[in-house]
């Protein structure tokens, strides 16, 4: 049954059947929706709206207004504290570990045909998020370690940390940030329908497996359509995650402005993870190449604004990154310096003149008294440092 009713009126749970305006003088690209947030709500008032038409059929009808006491103040959640990237490591590891059982159930329910619940999903994306809020580097550079064969399932957890910290980055509210975490952890789902051995498989794929693969957005977006509780931010960087600027991707071949904030957000950190990451097929690039390599992109595929706020939001030399210092020692980065990307903190531990390892040290070259700074990028595979890893994650283990 269709009623008209004050905007006053409008609650949480009711179905938007019409609004009485042109669609240029409202803040949302339909119409026609159920209301599931207070701020969908408050957008409506700010825009103007004064009566809109509810569907009582499909969503919840007018109550009429009892009074009663108002309910005391919800306590304000504190915000995570700030930590160093040692102190955070192990709790990253045990959310990574958490995260992959969990993503991989989801996968598997997919399959079975289940609907997803983004409610549920959010209650891991919240556990990421204080995570990457405490310190961003942590969870983000373990879930890059991942085992080859649990790509699938870890590149979600990374693409959903990666998504986090850059909504962080562009200064995103905290709503938007969760529901860019979800589309980070849900851009993949349509995987879920591509047999294990075509994803993993070490060799070039055929032409038919190629065009398998590039219909995962879209039936991960018909899947995530027929859940609940999904936001529209997620549904729209599960379809147009693999859209390119000039044009060139899929599945809509959208350019330029037609593709959202959130899927160029999306490109940029599923590219990231993807290349950064050991697949079957090849080695990933070291953190820093990857940075550089991207630059190149964007040109033609990426978004060069939303790039330059990843950058920032991972470090110019990222948790990882191999360096060489002026004066002949080799580094790695353990943690980024926010007001000086180009002087990170690093832990020295071999000596090029004398080519051997030297004791450990960690040195903050934004410090006053450091007279080191970085003039290269190595690589740590030419090198071939066995412990490579375990020098920046304390050999933190969480697979």
């Amino acid at each position: 049954m269709l009623k008209k009713i004050p905007i006053g009126q409008l609650r949480i749970g009711m179905y938007l059947h019409k609004l009485d305006v042109t669609w240029i003088n409202h803040p949302f690209w339909r119409s026609a929706f159920r209301i599931s947030l207070q701020s969908e709500i408050d957008d409506l008032i700010s825009s103007g709206v004064t009566e809109v038409t509810i569907d009582t059929k499909k969503g919840l009808d007018v109550v009429r207004e009892v009074k009663a006491s108002p309910p005391p103040p919800a306590p304000v959640p504190k915000a995570p504290r700030k930590v160093e990237i040692t102190e955070e490591l192990e709790q990253a590891a045990r959310i990574c570990t958490k995260a992959k059982r969990e993503v991989e159930l989801m996968f598997h329910q997919a399959r079975m045909g289940k609907a997803l619940d983004g409610n549920q999903a959010m209650a891991l994306v919240s556990e990421i998020s204080s995570s990457v809020t405490r310190n961003p580097s942590a969870l983000i550079s373990l879930a890059r370690l991942k085992n080859k064969d649990d790509y699938t399932y870890m590149h979600s957890v990374a693409v959903c940390g990666l998504m986090i910290a850059l909504a962080m980055q562009l200064g995103m509210s905290e709503e938007d940030v969760r529901y860019c975490g979800l589309a980070g952890l849900l851009h993949d789902i349509g995987k879920m329908d591509i047999p294990m051995t075509v994803i993993n498989k070490p060799g070039s794929l055929t032409e038919k497996e190629f065009e398998a693969i590039k219909r995962h957005p879209e039936t991960g977006h018909a899947l995530l359509s027929a859940s609940h509780h999904i936001h529209p931010i997620v549904l729209d960087v599960c379809l147009h995650h693999h859209e390119k600027i000039d044009g060139t991707g899929y599945p809509h071949q959208f350019s330029a402005d037609q593709i959202s904030l959130y899927a160029r957000m999306g490109a940029i950190c599923d590219v990231y993870d993807a290349i950064t990451s050991d697949r079957a097929y090849r080695r990933g690039w070291h953190p820093a190449d990857a940075l550089r390599k991207m630059t190149e992109w964007t040109s033609d595929h990426l978004d060069a604004g939303v790039f330059q706020a990843f950058v920032k939001s991972l470090g110019i030399y990222p948790i990882g990154s191999l360096v060489r210092l002026e004066s002949g020692r080799l580094a790695v980065v353990v943690d980024k310096n926010q007001s000086s990307l180009l002087k990170p903190k690093v832990k020295v531990f071999f000596s090029t003149k004398s080519n051997a390892r030297i004791l450990p040290e960690v040195i903050d070259l934004s410090q006053p008294g450091s007279t080191d700074k970085v003039v290269a990028i190595e690589d740590p595979i030419e090198w071939n440092f066995p412990d490579f890893n375990q020098l920046w994650s304390d050999g933190v283990p969480y697979l």
